[in-house]
């Protein structure tokens, strides 16, 4: 953490000699810019990760009026879990795997519900790179309204201004499959000197730049595109670039008007920004905030082929195609033994999917049990504990099925 606190000292010195709107200096101050480095830090990031906008500008994504109601149908979903050579009740799992709330829906109906660690229904939790998987849900609303003309089309398409760009010639396909061959080191080693970190410290923390800045000034060709996957938050940011310019909307407004409202999401959510108010845009990559029923709203719409609250929001067809293994990522992560689809993960052996996120953020989708379980936390470590949660989520469908 000392590393972070230097970064956040230096970073405050350039903040303080640019010049600023009024509205954003509140953002720019010694303790904010030092808030945002120490964020993740342990130990804290609980209740951090439930009050990212006292931290980072945010931009709101506005709730309707007719909300999506869920029934409530308490169901025990077992007390023995096993991880390792382990086996503990499950107060022991979540305190284990610093877990702040869980929800499981099955046959459309919350069967079981916790909250901990000052999570509250209310309450609003960070879900990290599930963000991704939002994002590629509008971009499938974006393709389908004609917006968006092909998954074929070329970055500079949509960013004109892009010409010089490694991003220049990438298309939508290779941003949501991760194979955009753009040069890119996802390495979560925050207060080291690796790429990722130089973003982070100056677009999240320091906001200085924003990411898509870096992806159209700096980044640079490592193969060829296509040819091989590479988890790249970079690529996420430019895919959500090319959708605000495609849709001539901010995302946090797009994302109000064709998911939020329509599928009857019960609170207002947020993204964070990489920016102070008057230049941040959606961090796309990792800085959605939801309450936990709506990010089970979330994941019960995708289950159910798009439809939410009465309504088609999302085409069926691309819920299909986008939380299926694309060609060659059928296994991308052989330690987790996760597969690739379009900014979902899939399970391999299996029709299940899960939105996932650092620190052990998750909406697992599993069409064979007609379940969905969310689980956000908070973990000391960003990674780590992935087999566990997957195995914890496949235990408990497997204890409902025998109800």
């Amino acid at each position: 953490m000392k590393k972070a606190l230097s970064a956040a000292i230096a970073l405050a010195a350039l903040a303080s000699a640019a010049p600023v709107l009024a509205d954003d200096a509140r953002w720019l101050t010694d303790t904010m810019i030092n808030a945002r480095a120490q964020f993740m830090a342990p130990g804290l990031n609980y209740l951090t990760f439930q009050h990212i906008d006292t931290m980072f500008a945010s931009r709101t994504v506005k709730a309707g009026d007719s909300v999506w109601t869920l029934p409530v149908e308490p169901r025990d979903i077992g007390d023995s879990f096993s991880f390792g050579d382990k086996t503990v009740t499950l107060d022991q799992f979540l305190e284990a795997t610093s877990t702040n709330a869980l929800l499981v829906i099955q046959h459309g109906a919350i069967v079981h519900e916790t909250y901990r660690n000052g999570m509250s229904e209310a309450g609003k939790h960070i879900s990290f790179s599930m963000a991704k998987s939002l994002l590629a849900t509008m971009v499938g609303i974006a393709l389908d309204e004609g917006k968006i003309a092909s998954l074929d089309d070329k970055v500079i398409a949509y960013l004109p201004d892009w010409t010089a760009s490694a991003y220049a010639n990438i298309t939508i396909r290779e941003l949501l499959q991760m194979r955009s061959g753009v040069n890119w080191l996802e390495v979560y080693e925050f207060g080291s000197d690796t790429q990722l970190t130089e973003v982070h410290d100056n677009s999240l923390v320091g906001y200085a730049y924003r990411w898509c800045d870096y992806a159209r000034d700096r980044s640079e060709t490592a193969q060829k595109a296509g040819s091989a996957f590479n988890y790249s938050t970079l690529d996420t940011s430019v895919l959500g670039c090319v959708l605000e310019a495609a849709v001539g909307m901010k995302g946090a407004d797009y994302m109000s008007e064709k998911i939020w409202q329509p599928a009857g999401m019960q609170a207002d959510a947020y993204y964070m920004l990489d920016g102070p108010d008057s230049v941040g845009r959606e961090f796309y990559g990792a800085g959605y905030n939801a309450t936990l029923r709506d990010f089970g709203r979330f994941g019960l719409m995708m289950l159910n082929g798009g439809k939410a609250n009465g309504n088609q929001v999302v085409p069926e067809s691309w819920v299909a195609e986008s939380t299926a293994a694309t060609a060659g990522s059928e296994v991308v992560d052989p330690a987790d033994n996760l597969g690739y689809g379009y900014q979902w993960w899939t399970i391999p052996g299996s029709k299940a999917y899960t939105a996932q996120g650092l620190f052990n953020q998750y909406i697992y989708v599993d069409p064979a049990s007609d379940t969905v379980i969310v689980k956000l936390s908070s973990p000391a470590s960003p990674l780590g504990w992935g087999v566990d949660n997957l195995a914890f989520f496949k235990t408990v469908t497997e204890t409902l099925g025998q109800k």
